[in-house]
């Protein structure tokens, strides 16, 4: 079978301007919504973590690897998307995608103890990192570079917003159901998407043959799996060792591993045969923007997943009252984000990042003076005024860097992106849930009652996440829009 778009007896010779933009907007707005659907599960477990530790009598750092574990899948499987993105066509792909997903949610619904729960959470996992570099590499190739800037406030409300609206959804649910209805809630909206999809997606891209090397799919999977699993073990350790495994052998792996894995793509790029081709990395606005990008998702998910821990366990409040107070920063960075899009457009990125990245520090640092008497408004304020920060962040970040790449590395730069945000949110939340355990253990060893030691442990992670956020203020002042030459690039391949 031939995929040459020029071929003379190619349907889309036939179809006007007017058909192919409305067939295009169809596409976007499909991916939109299914992917804000999907994402929406990463955090969606954040809230029940205490909840589940009871009802299925396991400890917070186990518990944690329900939400950690699905992003640890998703960075595993991200970079074969770039394979896949470039090999198979758009409507294939999307079915694929939410039929991982819906079996997924199905299992979970059923789970009947942590190990299932977790297995479906990791078949969900599946799902979701294929539909986010699809999503991404589909805008940038349809959408022309004057106009990205919107287009990507759209799906920063997917990415940044679905995350951060979790906890209020399974705070609802778990305040008037049990955890079961998270999921069962889910997959009708699931499956009516998939069906949708089935009837109306449309095919958009021009596949190629591509090949995919096995031997970087276990160099990613034993990587990124090591590290975040030895930062896991750390936390259920208290610092010390995890079972028969001292803790530095995973985390060795792990660095080993990904050493592995980019030097082997270093090989296979030559031969345009690389699972992640890493010359994206020569473009320099691209570099930096996924460091900023990485280091936001570290923060975002790292409070995601430690401020229902001390609003429950320190504070006393239920899911319901943890979930109405992360209601309003997600409902903010939702309404941001088409605003700060249209905002790239005229004015660039970096008078957004900058006072973005400086808001997100300076949230961060005031956390760190939270202890059992803080005020609910504070906490409130503070949520929020992060999630403006947030807001002004995502939309130039994803946009700039995408931008800075030519259009062949698009899917290759949508998939590195998708995987270091999953490493970095995976990684943020088990360096919080660890830093939390082990200054807990610690001060409960030295006299202090628990909730106090607990308030003590999150203290701290919000301290290291305030050291983090310094870099990403440094970062900033290096971003800005890409130029004409960085845009146009290579010519954007005919559909």
């Amino acid at each position: 079978m031939s995929f040459d778009p020029t071929d003379a007896h190619a349907p889309a010779e036939t179809v006007s301007d007017a058909d192919i933009a409305a067939r295009n907007r169809l596409v976007i707005g499909l991916l939109l919504v299914s992917t804000f659907v999907v994402i929406l599960n990463e955090t969606i477990m954040s809230v029940a973590i205490p909840r589940l530790m009871v009802d299925l009598d396991v400890t917070a750092s186990a518990a944690q690897w329900l939400t950690a574990g699905f992003m640890l899948t998703m960075a595993v499987v991200i970079p074969i998307t770039g394979f896949l993105i470039q090999r198979f066509n758009t409507r294939p792909i999307f079915i694929a995608a939410m039929s991982l997903f819906s079996v997924g949610t199905l299992l979970c619904a059923i789970a009947p103890s942590l190990a299932p729960l977790l297995f479906g959470r990791v078949v969900q996992a599946c799902g979701t990192a294929i539909m986010i570099p699809l999503l991404m590499t589909t805008v940038m190739t349809l959408v022309p570079p004057q106009s990205r800037g919107k287009t990507m406030g759209n799906i920063s409300i997917v990415i940044s917003v679905a995350p951060a609206i979790g906890p209020t959804i399974s705070g609802f649910i778990l305040n008037y159901l049990t955890w079961r209805w998270m999921f069962w809630l889910v997959l009708p909206i699931a499956l009516a998407s998939l069906a949708l999809g089935y009837m109306r997606m449309k095919n958009v891209t021009t596949p190629r043959i591509a090949p995919i090397d096995i031997l970087s799919v276990v160099l990613s999977a034993v990587g990124f799996g090591g590290l975040v699993y030895g930062l896991s073990s750390f936390g259920e350790g208290a610092g010390g060792e995890h079972g028969a495994v001292p803790i530095w052998v995973p985390i060795g792996l792990g660095v080993i591993g990904i050493a592995m894995f980019v030097a082997r793509q270093l090989i296979l790029q030559r031969e345009e045969k690389a699972l992640l081709d890493l010359r994206t990395f020569r473009f320099k606005l691209f570099t930096v923007s996924t460091i900023m990008m990485a280091l936001a998702m570290m923060s975002l998910f790292g409070v995601i997943i430690l401020l229902p821990l001390y609003m429950q366990n320190v504070l006393g409040m239920d899911a319901l009252q943890t979930g109405l107070l992360l209601l309003p920063g997600g409902l903010v960075m939702g309404l941001l984000a088409p605003f700060v899009g249209r905002l790239y457009d005229r004015i660039g990125p970096a008078k957004l990042v900058i006072p973005g990245s400086i808001i997100v520090s300076g949230v961060l640092w005031s956390l760190t003076f939270m202890d059992q008497n803080t005020a609910f408004g504070w906490l409130l304020a503070a949520h929020v005024t992060l999630s403006v920060g947030l807001a002004l962040l995502f939309t130039p970040l994803f946009t700039a860097s995408l931008g800075s790449l030519p259009a062949h590395l698009y899917s290759h730069g949508s998939a590195i992106i998708g995987a270091l945000q999953q490493v970095a949110g995976a990684a943020g939340t088990a360096l919080f849930v660890a830093l939390m355990s082990v200054q807990a253990a610690v001060l409960v060893a030295d006299g202090f009652a628990p909730v106090a030691a607990t308030a003590g442990g999150i203290r701290l992670a919000f301290q290291v996440g305030g050291l983090l956020s310094l870099l990403m203020v440094l970062s900033a002042f290096f971003i800005r829009k890409p130029d004409d030459s960085e845009v146009s690039g290579e010519p954007v391949p005919e559909h």
